[in-house]
């Protein structure tokens, strides 16, 4: 079972006015439009929804509090005398049987009903490098424990990460919780992915691009040489072979052609000279 009000993050105290806001914050925020294909917080958009089901309704939220104040009053009378649990579940099953999220189990004489631990959700940052190549991650999650996250090799944005047994603990012999950690990953200022290829512009001289060269080029492996052919042009694409994600995929480099950052005289003299014994087109008949 999920306490509707840790849930919704409010307390049993709280105004019809604090569950609804807190429910409209929660809901903003997880809302399947913002998170398509995110089974996670699918999972918690249906816990809220189904928590806010029961406390926004005066006679659904007074029948939840007596049948919890019940249940919890006989968890204590069979502890204390080692009795059968004169509160019967069954009531509670059959008014929590719509929600996914809320339901007793019925459990041994005196012992209480099984209460599964709260599901904590984090997010996580990461470097793009991180996310391709897999790295280990400390987390400080919300009740102050530090835990240990395996990222895996081709991990993406926004993927959730399931921490299993990671969350709240369980309560009579309930099961824990688990912590569900959502990734964003940060942009590189080189690169960019697409399935297992790594793509990146490399600027170029006119020399290099006219006469070729052999260059140093970043990889998320280290530096490694590239050939650059004579009379390449921009947007020429080259392809470094097994430097893209997980061992299959490569590195695709655009080529992109940069003139000097300064006016020079002697190299607009020699394409003025050329220009006039040579001619071409590059561009469509509009």
């Amino acid at each position: 079972m999920m306490d509707p009000y840790a849930t919704l993050q409010v307390g049993r105290d709280a105004s019809s006015d604090e569950i609804k806001r807190s429910y409209r914050k929660l809901a903003k925020e997880l809302h399947p439009d913002l998170h398509p294909n995110n089974p996670a917080s699918a999972r918690r958009f249906n816990d809220i929804t189904a928590a806010y089901d029961v406390l926004s309704d005066d006679a659904k939220r007074r029948q939840y509090d007596s049948q919890q104040a019940a249940s919890e009053a006989a968890a204590r009378a069979g502890r204390a005398g080692g009795g059968a649990n004169p509160f019967d579940a069954d009531g509670l099953d059959s008014f929590f049987g719509r929600s996914r999220s809320w339901g007793f189990k019925r459990d041994g004489a005196g012992a209480g009903p099984k209460l599964r631990g709260a599901d904590i959700y984090q997010s996580l940052t990461i470097s793009f490098t991180e996310a391709a190549v897999g790295a280990k991650k400390r987390l400080v999650i919300k009740d102050q424990r530090i835990l240990e996250v395996n990222i895996p090799p081709l991990t993406q944005d926004n993927q959730t990460l399931r921490l299993k047994g990671q969350g709240g603990v369980g309560t009579n012999g309930g099961p824990a919780g688990d912590v569900f950690v959502e990734i964003t990953v940060e942009p590189h200022p080189l690169f960019t992915r697409r399935d297992n290829d790594i793509l990146m512009t490399l600027p170029v001289t006119l020399p290099e691009a006219v006469l070729g060269a052999t260059v140093t080029v970043p990889t998320i492996h280290g530096m490694v040489s590239l050939k650059v052919p004579k009379g390449s042009n921009t947007d020429t694409v080259l392809r470094l072979r097994g430097k893209g994600l997980g061992g299959v995929g490569d590195q695709l480099v655009t080529l992109k052609i940069l003139l000097p950052a300064t006016k020079d005289a002697e190299l607009t003299d020699l394409i003025e000279q050329w220009s006039k014994r040579h001619s071409y087109s590059v561009r469509p008949k509009y």
